[in-house]
């Protein structure tokens, strides 16, 4: 099991020790925030899936892997869950809200 793996296994835990213990964290995944936590920004979920297929596509199809170009998914967002702030008492700044791709209210 990869680092990653483990602690996505652990979200829910992971989320509600923070709020337990009143810590503004902020997450790498769009899930913890829609959770409950409170800040993600990381590598948008669905490009990086789309990117994933088209790799096990080509392959396949018959392409060898190493033959295959690296990529990345070029796409981030950023999710804000206002409850959290406010169970946390903080104020987000409206131009905090407004970069976000998503806000939680």
């Amino acid at each position: 099991m990869s680092f990653n793996a483990f602690f996505i296994g652990q979200n829910d835990q992971i989320v509600g020790l923070a709020a337990q213990h009143s810590v503004p964290a902020i997450y790498a995944y769009r899930a913890a925030v829609e959770a409950g936590g409170l800040v993600s920004y990381g590598t948008d979920g669905a490009e990086t899936l789309r990117v994933a297929v088209t790799y096990v596509a080509r392959i396949l199809k018959g392409d060898k892997p190493a033959d295959l170009p690296i990529q990345q998914s070029t796409r981030t967002e950023a999710l804000l869950n206002l409850k959290t702030a406010k169970a946390l008492g903080l104020t987000v700044p409206l131009s905090v809200q407004i970069l976000a791709n998503t806000v939680i209210e």
